[in-house]
């Protein structure tokens, strides 16, 4: 709705929107958790994280980009149940090692019965030194078409040798 007042200061007429703050929820929105554990290779037979691009800084790794194809799976163990792969990439943002964040960006591949073929898009920050981290959901096809929300990650293990790394997820997506 428009309307207009008058200034004291001179007979301009002013227009002004007025505009209702509304908070919408959509009928029928649900929120999804799903938890899994994220498998990340970076030394292995057949790795699933492949280093495109040299870090700058090798004491930081500050630059490194990593492109993955990482398994999905119900536990902590290899040999689990897998649920899906994560595809996309993760980039070394830090440049001070004390701080070692990641820039990720990942499509969560789901290829469980009852979600086969949905996907859940991520983007954020990852401080992978802190107990527990948060990155954004950022969209979602299929099941999760539309999808916001949030994943909430954990070291489960890591190995400083081999780099190899097993992440538990959960992931909570309204939909």
């Amino acid at each position: 709705m428009a309307t207009a007042f008058r200034s004291s200061s001179s007979s301009t007429i002013l227009p002004i929107l007025l505009v209702a703050a509304v908070s919408l929820t959509a009928a029928g929105a649900t929120v999804t958790h799903l938890h899994f554990f994220w498998h990340d290779l970076v030394t292995a037979p057949n790795p699933t994280a492949v280093t495109v691009t040299q870090p700058v800084d090798p004491s930081s790794g500050f630059g490194a980009t990593v492109v993955i194809d990482d398994a999905m799976t119900e536990g902590p163990e290899p040999s689990s149940t897998p649920v899906g792969r994560a595809q996309g990439f993760y980039v070394v943002v830090s440049r001070n090692a004390s701080d070692s964040s990641l820039l990720m960006a990942m499509n969560l591949a789901l290829t469980s019965p009852e979600y086969n073929g949905s996907t859940i898009s991520i983007m954020g920050r990852n401080p992978v030194l802190n107990h527990e981290r948060e990155i954004p959901v950022v969209g979602g096809t299929g099941h999760f078409r539309q999808g916001r929300g949030y994943a909430l990650l954990k070291t489960y293990s890591f190995n400083a040798t081999t780099g190899n790394a097993v992440v538990e997820y959960d992931v909570y997506v309204t939909h």
